[in-house]
């Protein structure tokens, strides 16, 4: 039996998409209450608990062998801070826990490129970098940098775990809209449309998840692998949306700098707004710092594919044209109240 916490998320439907169709047993953890209609193609056993539950986390866990911990939180607002950091570091400790004790025989956390900070601009990215801990620019970077010791950790107490750290995670399949799927959307129309100067490494949700399903048997115990895809600039991202999505409009391309001190504005309006932001300072600090990303032990020892990004763009538009209707954008304070329970 394999468990996945966040399993409604974009890469936790997908991964559960894929491992049912090829016959594994997936019991799909879920928040109580969460929206479960990403699952339904894949109808896998379905658990509400809240990874800061103890008890219900261990009681989902029970017969369990292999556990993918995706469940996480992104927060942008200082009030959500101490909420983020309960989550990715406090959750991912009982997680542990949790494993220890119900005899699971692997853990496999999906961690993030960002839990190595922001690396000099003359390095290449790889996993030789030390976590970064001690981040000061960013919270969730730092949470993820704990949460991602807390697992190496506990392999070299005795639990086997292995780390698996995407870049920016795009692609079909997206349900709860996230802030590239948002922008995915906004450049799928004709019109005259925004970007803002920079680059990230880019990576579709599929080949992630092929990943995690090769690390079930071909990872190291203790190790961590990389998982980028494609670096590129969003005017060239957005370039290519328009194309898969055969629209036509003018690029209003913003200079960095100029991008930077309209942010907290822009953050203030969102909130004041409900709505989920398109760009923030955060957003921006992640397009300017170092992205060169090397997935060569991926390669080497996973198998790890990567697909071409006009093929991951294509699909991610084509899913859209069908079900951007029928998906609205989602809140990060309905999740967070949902955690609250």
């Amino acid at each position: 039996m394999i468990l996945i916490t966040g399993a409604a998320g974009h890469i936790g439907n997908v991964l559960v998409r894929l491992l049912t169709q090829r016959g594994y047993a997936v019991r799909a953890l879920v928040l109580p209450g969460e929206d479960t209609k990403p699952l339904l193609d894949s109808n896998p056993e379905i658990v509400e608990a809240n990874i800061l539950d103890y008890p219900a986390l261990k009681a989902a866990l029970e017969g369990v062998d292999v556990v993918f911990h995706l469940a996480s939180l992104v927060a942008i607002v200082p009030e959500q801070f101490e909420m983020m950091r309960k989550v990715n570091v406090e959750g991912t400790a009982n997680v542990i826990r949790a494993c220890r004790e119900t005899g699971v025989k692997r853990l496999i956390y999906t961690s993030s490129v960002h839990a190595y900070g922001h690396p000099d601009m003359n390095l290449v990215i790889d996993e030789t970098l030390p976590f970064d801990t001690d981040n000061p620019v960013a919270s969730y970077d730092q949470t993820k940098a704990e949460a991602s010791v807390l697992v190496q950790n506990a392999n070299a107490d005795g639990l086997e775990t292995v780390l698996l750290m995407p870049t920016g995670v795009i692609g079909p399949f997206d349900f709860k809209r996230s802030e590239m799927g948002e922008m995915t959307l906004y450049w799928m129309k004709s019109g005259t449309t925004a970007t803002i100067e920079g680059a990230f490494d880019f990576v579709d949700v599929r080949d992630v998840c092929e990943a995690h399903i090769s690390a079930i048997e071909k990872a190291r115990p203790g190790e961590a692998y990389l998982l980028g895809g494609h670096r590129v600039t969003l005017s060239e991202y957005r370039r290519l949306v328009q194309k898969a999505a055969n629209a036509h409009g003018y690029e209003m391309k913003f200079p960095y700098k100029l991008a930077y001190v309209f942010a907290p504005l822009a953050e203030v309006y969102y909130r004041l707004a409900k709505k989920r932001p398109r760009f923030t300072r955060y957003a921006l600090n992640t397009l300017a710092s170092n992205s060169v990303v090397s997935s060569q032990k991926a390669i080497n020892e996973l198998g790890y594919s990567i697909r071409p990004l006009e093929e991951t763009v294509r699909d991610s538009v084509a899913w859209w044209k069908v079900n951007r209707k029928r998906i609205l954008p989602s809140l990060r304070n309905i999740v967070i109240s949902k955690l609250k329970r």
